[in-house]
């Protein structure tokens, strides 16, 4: 499929479409090598298809001296039909092509005669000759194809020529030409993704802005690179395009191209490839080392090959580069790269220093190994954790001693499962393992094993890690030995393992008890009771645990600040893990972090959720979802995919709910498995099937998971339904779990929700007042949507009691935040309510604002392009193609009935719900 080039592909179509009127024509396209004009002359026969007759032909380099060559090849198959021609004609054609001892005769006969076959040939068929590398061909071929397609009319003939973009190679004055340049952005970026899926963000723009748009050369760059350049960009940045795959034709020409220039000349353009940056004066001082100088530009400018200005150097063609490198011997780029880091160091660029100084180096250096580890948190500034895993890599590989080796593998292996490569990670921690006896590197492998295993479904494979692990270094180093056994808590509380649970903790415990984190020491002991006591005596130790790891001394990086936004989850401080959440989310975007971004953004879409920012929740789980899907990061898609479901519960959405329960109906994790139950039972009760809630009743009463502040996201739907199909006994014990819990979170929201359970159980005299401080509590900040079912029962309780002014004044805001909610089906009851309590004004229904028209993903990407960020910046900051981003504004500015990006900043597109 051709990709881009829609008015090249217009003017083609066009071209047949006269043909199919019953007129001729000609086109020249012309572009520099690999610009796509093969393929346009492909798309041309492609779309004429059987109704054409097609003959194509080309011009070789080879051929280009042999008279009539090019003519040959492009009547090759028509031959037969030169017999029918008039007798003079007929013979200076078959001398012209040799088929006849004799001469060609004259020029202009042979023209008349190649026009006159080819309107023979089109009286039978329309007719379409294809010509490709048209500068190529034969002077006496182009002169005779030239005058045929200057004297078409009428006749159903369609001649297409491809040619280079230089007019005097193939001079064809008097025919339409269309000049090609390269593929747009958009364009470009489909492509490369074609031709090479899953590159880094950072490796993806650099081989685009490489290209410029040149078709050709995003395929055969993508090609060059090596596996540890697709995996680590950074090497590619630094020693330019690598010996890869087989250079195409266009490759060798240009290295024959290259072969022709002088010695020192070769020798400048060598290092120029060599270096990332288009500073002139670092070339030459580089070159100079070399015995090359300025005076030895001149031949390459001359050549076409480079052009120079204002200061810096550049190659014509993007091809010309990987040309100019992979044509010089191994020993003849370890020089270049020799000499680059000699200029390098002298201007104290140490991270570009430290690359070429390894690009130098074939064994062993522990000086270059120490000065690229040295460099790595450069190289993360600048690449992100794909860039750091490509650094420790490298210096590993040069470190002469096993025992650094060992080490900087492990924090490469480590880095490589933070950026989602995780097949490259785990190779990596092999690889280390039995040389790693540094207790920082065995946590370093700890941590990216576990962080592989939790990415494919498995917790308590992870918690076995990373505890394990600890066992192993408490001895030697307890700093290390404390947050191995912290990070161990939530895999084991995610696999319900709360035996184990008990048991880490109070290891932990022990471990931390010294002057430096009696804070930790306390909150471990606390994390053991959670396994030991039903209910906990209290959750304050969660709270001293958040507040321990924040004062103490060792930052923390960026999966222990996500272990913090998940307590935060787990004591219902909503606003302060959504705070984190976003903060995690921005970072593992500028930082690459693929591994963990797909639960940065689950921590961020539920807090979202909780939040009554639905839509938000819904952006952000959906670009999870995708970006965990596309690293393999089985257990973080279904634990979106549950977000997904319950927002789509929320909603009344029972299609997209069912749906995607269905989705994660076999996971075997609890927590998801039960984000599924919450997700059906909301559905059933809004859509009036509390019996269908309590028959799954039993699975959220009986097992570990009631172990956890997750029963205040249950419970309070069970004693609705509960007392709705009169098992009053059920609800009473489950109100009785609410008020416990809500107790010891500690959360005004968790307080309101326990009130209302109790307002639901209690005698008619005291349910008033328990309404009341319910939404007392939930004016202190919390969650909306609860808010609304807390205003709604209460206005429904008013009117029953047949005080319907008041129940007017609870019934509306419960409207009104359901409307801004989406949640349809509570909408429809609290309107219900509202009409039978005397309101008379008429229902605005859901939606009916221009934002809400938007898909999730539309209103993400315009507000962003409402703040001033390009579709290029976007697309980096979403991980998609820049393509897409354009699609989603064309798509939504009907929506927003806008016509520029510019009118978007003029628009409120802060979330309404």
């Amino acid at each position: 499929m051709l990709i881009g080039r829609a008015e090249e592909r217009a003017a083609i179509d066009g071209l047949l479409a006269d043909v199919r009127g019953g007129r001729s024509g000609v086109l020249v396209l012309r572009g520099e090598e690999g610009i796509g004009k093969t393929a346009l002359l492909s798309y041309a026969e492609a779309r004429a298809g059987e109704q054409f007759l097609v003959l194509r032909g080309a011009g070789f380099e080879a051929e280009a001296e042999l008279p009539y060559a090019g003519l040959h090849l492009l009547l090759r198959n028509s031959i037969d039909a030169i017999a029918a021609l008039p007798g003079e004609q007929a013979r200076v054609l078959h001398g012209a092509l040799g088929l006849e001892q004799g001469q060609a005769g004259s020029r202009f006969l042979v023209g008349v005669a190649v026009l006159n076959l080819l309107s023979s040939l089109a009286r039978r068929h329309r007719l379409l000759c294809l010509l490709d590398d048209a500068h190529w061909l034969d002077a006496l071929s182009a002169e005779a194809l030239l005058f045929a397609a200057r004297r078409l009319g009428a006749g159903s003939i369609a001649m297409i020529f491809a040619a280079s973009g230089d007019v005097c190679a193939f001079p064809a004055a008097g025919l339409p030409e269309l000049h090609l340049t390269g593929l747009d952005t958009a364009a470009a970026a489909e492509l490369l993704a074609e031709h090479a899926a899953r590159l880094s963000p950072r490796l993806r723009g650099y081989l685009l802005q490489e290209a410029q748009g040149n078709p050709l050369a995003l395929i055969e760059l993508s090609a060059m690179l090596t596996a540890e350049q697709r995996a680590g960009d950074m090497p590619i940045y630094a020693v330019g395009a690598a010996p890869g795959a087989a250079p195409s034709r266009a490759c060798l020409a240009f290295r024959d191209r290259l072969a022709v220039l002088p010695p020192k000349t070769r020798t400048l353009l060598l290092v120029a490839a060599a270096y990332d940056v288009r500073a002139l004066d670092v070339v030459l001082q580089a070159a100079g080392k070399l015995g090359a100088g300025v005076e030895d530009l001149g031949p390459a400018e001359s050549a076409g090959v480079i052009c120079s200005w204002d200061g810096t150097i550049a190659f014509r063609h993007p091809l010309m580069r990987a040309a100019a490198y992979q044509s010089a011997s191994t020993a003849q780029r370890m020089a270049a790269h020799r000499a680059l880091a000699e200029v390098l160091r002298q201007r104290q660029d140490a991270y570009r220093w430290a690359w070429h100084l390894a690009a130098a180096q074939l064994g062993p250096d522990e000086e270059i190994a120490a000065a690229l580890e040295s460099s790595a948190e450069h190289a993360r500034g600048r690449g992100g954790f794909p860039a750091l895993a490509a650094a420790f890599e490298r210096a590993a590989r040069l470190s002469p001693a096993p025992a650094d080796r060992a080490r900087r593998l492990a924090v490469a292996a480590a880095a490589a499962a933070d950026a989602g490569q995780y097949e490259r990670a785990i190779a990596l921690a092999e690889e280390a393992a039995p040389e790693a006896e540094d207790p920082v590197a065995l946590a370093h492998l700890a941590r990216t094993r576990a962080m592989a295993a939790m990415a494919h479904g498995h917790p308590e494979t992870a918690q076995s890690l990373l505890a394990g692990a600890a066992d192993a270094v408490i001895g030697q180093r307890r700093d290390v030995a404390i947050r191995l056994y912290l990070e161990a808590l939530t895999p084991t509380g995610m696999s319900s393992d709360y035996a184990g649970l008990a048991e880490r903790a109070a290891r932990a415990s022990h471990a931390s008890l010294s002057t430096e984190t009696p804070s930790l020491a306390r909150a471990l002991a606390g994390a053991g009771r959670l396994a030991a006591e039903e209910p906990p005596a209290g959750l304050s130790w969660l709270g001293d645990l958040i507040e321990g790891l924040r004062d103490n001394a060792y930052p923390l990086d960026l999966q222990e600040r996500a272990q913090l936004a998940i307590w935060d989850l787990v004591i219902g401080d909503d606003v302060a893990s959504y705070e984190r959440a976003a903060a995690i989310e921005r970072e593992c975007r500028l930082q690459e972090a693929v591994g963990l971004l797909p639960l940065a953004l689950a921590l961020l879409a539920r807090s979202q959720m909780f939040l009554g920012l639905h839509r938000d929740a819904l952006s952000s789980a959906k670009e999870g979802l995708r970006i965990a899907r596309e690293s393999g990061q089985r257990y973080q898609a279904g634990l979106l995919t549950g977000i997904m479901t319950y927002v789509a519960a929320l909603e009344g959405d029972e299609a997209r709910c069912l749906g995607l329960a269905e989705e994660i109906a076999t996971v075997q994790d609890a927590a998801i498995r039960n984000m599924r139950w919450v997700a059906l039972n909301l559905l059933d009760l809004a859509l009036g099937r509390p019996d269908r809630a309590l028959r799954r009743a039993e699975e959220f009463v009986i097992g570990p998971a009631v172990r956890t502040v997750m029963v205040m996201h249950r419970m309070p739907d069970l004693v609705e339904a509960a007392l709705q199909v009169g098992r009053e006994d059920f609800a009473r014990a489950a109100g009785e779990r609410v008020r416990v819990w809500a107790a010891h979170t500690a959360q005004p929201w968790a307080e309101a929700l326990a009130l209302r359970c109790q307002a639901l159980l209690a005698p008619e005299e005291e349910v008033e007042r328990l309404y009341q401080r319910a939404l007392r509590s939930h004016l202190r900040g919390g969650r909306l949507f609860e808010r609304g079912r807390t205003e709604l029962l209460y206005g429904a309780w008013l009117r029953r009691a047949r005080r319907r002014s008041d129940a007017r004044a609870h019934l509306q805001p419960a409207a009104e935040i359901f409307d801004r909610l989406g949640s349809r089906p509570w909408a429809e009851r609290a309107h219900a309510e509202l009409r039978a309590a005397g309101e008379r004004r008429i229902w605005r229904q859901p939606g009916s604002g221009a934002q809400d028209r938007l898909t999730s993903q539309e209103l993400q990407i315009v507000r962003m392009a409402g703040s001033g960020m390009s579709n290029r910046e976007i697309a980096a900051q979403l991980f998609l193609s820049p393509r897409t981003v354009g699609y989603h504004l064309y798509k939504a500015y009907p929506k927003l009935g806008v016509a520029s990006r510019a009118e978007l900043s003029q628009l409120d597109l802060d979330e309404q719900g």
